[in-house]
C-alpha cells in the first residue's frame, strides 16, 4: 500500500534557490508579469533580490533594507518608482512589447 504524502511534510519551494543567472531571472519576471498580478510581480522581485543578497539590493536601489522587504513582500503593492529601482538595482530592465491579438 502507498504512503500518504501530506502537503505539510513537504519541503517549502523557494524559487530564489533557483534564480542564480540572468537568463532564469528574465524568464521569472517575464512569466509573472505576463500573468497580470502586481503582488506575484512584487513577490518575484523579492525572490530575486534575496537571490542576490537583500542588503545589496537595497543599497543599489537607494532603499533601505526594511523597506525593501515591505515592498516586495507576497501581496504587496508596490509603487511603480520602487519596481523600476529595483529592477535597475538587479540589472534587470521592465520592456513594453505588442500584445498578440
Amino acid at each position: 500500500m502507498k504512503k500518504k504524502i501530506l502537503a505539510s511534510e513537504l519541503p517549502e519551494f523557494d524559487a530564489a534557490e533557483y534564480l542564480n543567472n540572468e537568463k532564469a531571472i528574465a524568464a521569472y519576471l517575464t512569466a509573472m508579469i505576463e500573468g497580470g498580478d502586481p503582488a506575484m510581480l512584487a513577490a518575484a522581485l523579492g525572490d530575486i533580490a534575496r537571490a542576490r543578497g537583500m542588503g545589496e539590493i537595497a543599497k543599489a536601489s537607494g532603499l533601505t533594507r526594511e523597506a525593501l522587504y515591505k515592498a516586495l513582500r507576497p501581496n504587496a503593492q508596490p509603487r511603480f518608482d520602487t519596481v523600476s529601482r529595483v529592477c535597475a538595482a538587479l540589472g534587470v530592465r521592465l520592456i513594453a512589447q505588442p500584445a498578440p491579438r
